[in-house]
């Protein structure tokens, strides 16, 4: 596969969960959480939106609970509140428990290497939902997988100018992942690993510089109040752990037709979620330079610094993923993973990446409907 350069603790209440009711007298209630705000892509196409798909398609035997933020769990806790059924459903971001999947946290470390978030997040799900060695990580850590989710190329947002290796030498920059961390730290900055809830507060009393993420957080979190330089130089993107992490009891004592209902609803907001996200960011782009914002290209040298960390990473991720993540066969996993990439790189082509009806289709057509009956039922 030729890649291009690219351009551009767990504090859990005690919690009165609603009864879980099966039967055909009684509609089946359950929580769902995700630890971003409402208006978030993440929050409002995928659990709000999704939700209320999930109810229609269900004609009022599905009713979701959908709880946004960190009143409910840090987005540290997401994977042990599935585990503990604390929530029915929820988004994970694999970054904040490595050492409980380290499968999907060496798939991440080629985040870096990619640029199409539509692609990404379809091959991460197919992904994710096939390959024996994901699958068994997700059975061994308590959680059934159902979709993916996936950013836009992460930019640099900062408190002051960062636009060659001059500018960046020093700098404390809010990463996600430990691929970029590298780069950041042979780049000559000082990689910080905080939750993407804890950005604005971090840039607003000086512990950070900079923070990496899709630059429609300029406007979805305000970052444009704390960090008035934006560089558009693409830091990877994002997409381990599920979008909709199922306890596995509560998927189990679900019925067929339930079941069904999840998996078209998760195909729905999956590629709504993408194409909506990618338009976000343009538009917010757009709304911090209306507000002041100061947006620049980065350097020859800054651009040449992070294309040869990309060359050398993709050279070493059959390593990185063995001594890193303990991952036995990395060349099988890996492998397939880019295979399956490049599957859906010849599949989306054949769709309109805007027509969101189109690529939820293609999306149930290529992945839910050939899972097996028997998926996630452990």
């Amino acid at each position: 596969m030729t890649l291009k350069p690219i351009r551009l603790a767990l504090g859990i209440a005690t919690l009165a969960l609603p009864a879980l009711a099966t039967s055909t007298f009684a509609a089946t209630s359950f929580i769902a959480n995700v630890f971003y705000d409402q208006q978030h892509p993440f929050s409002r196409y995928g659990y709000i939106e999704w939700a209320q798909t999930v109810k229609e398609l269900s004609d009022g035997d599905l009713q979701p609970e959908v709880y946004t933020g960190t009143v409910l769990l840090s987005p540290r806790a997401n994977l042990q509140g599935i585990r503990d059924n604390v929530v029915q459903v929820a988004h994970h971001a694999a970054i904040y428990t490595p050492s409980e999947l380290p499968v999907s946290n060496a798939i991440q470390e080629l985040g870096f290497n990619f640029d199409d978030p539509l692609i990404s997040i379809l091959a991460v799900t197919d992904f994710s939902m096939n390959n024996p060695t994901q699958l068994q990580e997700w059975q061994d850590s308590g959680v059934v997988y159902l979709g993916a989710y996936n950013t836009p190329p992460y930019v640099l947002m900062c408190r002051e100018p960062v636009r060659n290796l001059e500018e960046l030498r020093g700098k404390r920059i809010r990463t996600a992942g430990s691929t970029v961390s590298e780069w950041v730290e042979q780049a000559g900055g000082i990689p910080v690993n905080v939750p993407s809830s804890e950005m604005y507060t971090g840039l607003d009393r000086g512990s950070l510089d900079c923070a990496t993420n899709a630059v429609s957080d300029l406007i979805d979190r305000s970052l444009w109040e704390v960090a008035e330089h934006t560089t558009l130089l693409s830091t990877g993107m994002y997409w381990s752990g599920p979008q909709w992490g199922f306890n596995p009891k509560f998927w189990a004592d679900l019925n067929d037709e339930q079941r069904q209902v999840f998996k078209e609803a998760s195909a729905k907001a999956m590629t709504r979620m993408t194409v909506q996200y990618i338009n976000n960011a343009d538009a917010s782009m757009e709304e911090a330079i209306s507000k002041g914002s100061n947006v620049y290209e980065p350097s020859e040298d800054l651009t040449a610094s992070v294309d040869a960390f990309r060359a050398k990473a993709l050279t070493d991720i059959y390593d990185t993923a063995r001594d890193r993540h303990g991952i036995e066969d990395p060349e099988a996993l890996i492998d397939d993973f880019l295979e399956t990439y490049d599957k859906w790189v010849d599949l989306v082509s054949k769709v309109d990446r805007n027509d969101e009806e189109a690529l939820a289709e293609l999306a149930m057509r290529e992945i839910y409907s050939k899972l097996p009956t028997d998926y996630g039922i452990y």
